[in-house]
């Protein structure tokens, strides 16, 4: 790999975002792709999309039968669980072994304790202390889940003009049209309002605390890996 797009590569990768390099296997050629930048015109664009959702690299074919290989840089993912209840408590682990980078946010300490999240990654401060130093970013989850428009709110706000690959929030509808009406107050869009997953989870009839942070983490899945519909 030359040097330049070696740093290239390593630009993007300290940047947390994605990148392809593609490796024609009959001349040696390689060019990054920067998932940022943009890929619609390239002739690779379907399996460059798969790609970059899959997080796999390996082999191809282009429709003549040309070969090249996809080496695949993508971060890790992140969850960013904002509040300390009982469903983050059964979420933390199951996202782990799923794969995420796993945080949790509150502030309050009587919630946020190393006894109820033994092993996490957590802040037992406001989200915006937490956001100075762990930015959101496309690779980012957030779920909202203390009910507190105190607490929830500017995560939500950060999270969706980062572009964070799913948002969700905890509340009945009742509760998401009154926090409509604050987010749109603030200065959210009707568009980017849109997109957060309200009530959170799957609908999969979930009562408990586990089952909900089970419908949680499929919406959470299901939005980082699966293609979108619009």
């Amino acid at each position: 790999m030359k040097l330049e797009l070696l740093t290239a590569l390593n630009e993007e990768r300290a940047a947390r975002r994605a990148a392809i390099v593609v490796t024609d296997m009959s001349s040696g050629v390689q060019r990054l792709i920067k998932k940022h930048d943009g890929f619609g015109d390239d002739p690779l664009f379907d399996e460059l999309d798969k790609r970059f959702r899959s997080s796999k690299s390996g082999m191809i074919e282009d429709e003549n039968g040309q070969a090249f290989f996809l080496t695949v840089s993508v971060p890790p993912p992140r969850l960013v669980i904002i509040g300390a209840v009982h469903i983050s408590q059964a979420l933390v682990p199951m996202a782990q072994l799923a794969g995420f980078d796993v945080s949790v946010v509150d502030p309050r300490t009587a919630f946020a304790s190393a006894d109820r999240f033994p092993g996490a990654d957590l802040c037992a401060e406001w989200p915006e202390a937490y956001l100075r130093d762990k930015p959101f970013d496309p690779f980012t989850a957030v779920a909202a889940v203390t009910h507190d428009p105190k607490i929830d709110d500017l995560p939500l706000q950060t999270a969706l003009s980062a572009g964070c690959f799913y948002v969700g929030a905890l509340g009945s509808r009742k509760t998401h049209g009154k926090r409509q009406d604050r987010l749109l107050s603030a200065g959210v869009s009707e568009d980017a309002f849109q997109r957060i997953d309200a009530p959170i989870g799957l609908d999969i009839g979930a009562s408990s605390p586990a089952e909900i942070a089970v419908s949680i983490l499929g919406s959470v899945i299901s939005a980082l890996r699966q293609k979108p519909t619009s």
